[in-house]
C-alpha cells in the first residue's frame, strides 16, 4: 500500500512539474511602459528615473529566461508625444522569437521616455500578436501605473477572462495621484496599485508591486521564466 501511495504521489509530482513548465513555455510577450513619466525623478520619491533601473534589471533577466520561452516586445509611449499623437506611441517591436534577450535589451538601452500611457491599447495588441483567444500565451506588462489614454482596461480584463492568455501586471514604482509633504508622500501615494491591476486578477496572472530593481528582476524570472527555477 505504502508503494502504491507513493508511486501515485511521484506521479502526481511529474504532473505538477510538466504543468508548470508547460505554462513557461508558452509564446510570451512583453508590454514596456516607454512613457515619459519612466523619465520622472525627485519629487516622487524617486533617486534616479525608472528607465535607468529597468535597462539595469532588463540586462540581467532576459539572459535568463530566454532560454525558456519564444519572446516578444512591444513599448507604448515614445513615437506618440506631441499634440494629439501623444497616445498613438504604440509599437509591435517583434513578435515572440527565440533568443530574445540581445533584442530586448537594445530595444530597452535605446529608449527614450516620451508620450503617454495607452497600456490597455498595448496588451490588447499583445493578446493579438500571441493568438489570443484561439491561442495560449503570457503577456507581462511592465508599467509604472497609469492608464493615460481613456483605455477600459478592466473592460479589456473582462473581454480576455476565460480564454488561454495570461497577463502578469508588474507595478514599478507605482505611484498615488497626490504627494504630501507633511507625510513625506506616506499612506496611499507609496502604496498604489496599478489600474491594470484587474488584468492579473481576471486572467489568473500575478500582480507584483516592485520598488527597487532586485525586485523587479525576481518579478520578471518568476513571471517569464519557470516558477520551478525561481
Amino acid at each position: 500500500m505504502r508503494q502504491r501511495i507513493a508511486a501515485t504521489l511521484g506521479i502526481a509530482a511529474v504532473l505538477v512539474s510538466t504543468a508548470a513548465r508547460a505554462d513557461c513555455t508558452d509564446d510570451a510577450m512583453i508590454v514596456f511602459d516607454g512613457s515619459g513619466s519612466m523619465a520622472e525623478m525627485g519629487f516622487n520619491q524617486i533617486d534616479e528615473p525608472r528607465i535607468f533601473e529597468a535597462r539595469r534589471a532588463m540586462r540581467t533577466v532576459m539572459p535568463q529566461v530566454e532560454q525558456f520561452r519564444r519572446i516578444g516586445l512591444i513599448v507604448y509611449g515614445p513615437g506618440g508625444a506631441g499634440g494629439v499623437g501623444e497616445c498613438s506611441g504604440i509599437e509591435l517591436r517583434f513578435g515572440p522569437r527565440t533568443g530574445a534577450a540581445e533584442a530586448v535589451i537594445a530595444a530597452v538601452e535605446n529608449l527614450q521616455p516620451e508620450g503617454r500611457t495607452a497600456l490597455t491599447e498595448a496588451v490588447a495588441l499583445a493578446a493579438k500578436t500571441l493568438g489570443s483567444p484561439e491561442k495560449p500565451g503570457t503577456v507581462v506588462l511592465v508599467t509604472d501605473g497609469k492608464e493615460t489614454c481613456g483605455g477600459q482596461t478592466c473592460a479589456l480584463a473582462a473581454q480576455l477572462s476565460g480564454t488561454a492568455l495570461t497577463v502578469h501586471v508588474i507595478g514599478f514604482k507605482v505611484r498615488g495621484e497626490h504627494f504630501g509633504w507633511e507625510t513625506e508622500g506616506d499612506t496611499d501615494y507609496l502604496n498604489s496599485v496599478s489600474v491594470a491591476q484587474c488584468l492579473a486578477i481576471q486572467t489568473g496572472g500575478e500582480y507584483v508591486g516592485t520598488e527597487t530593481v532586485d525586485e523587479l528582476i525576481a518579478a520578471m524570472n518568476r513571471t517569464l521564466g519557470c516558477n520551478l527555477l525561481f
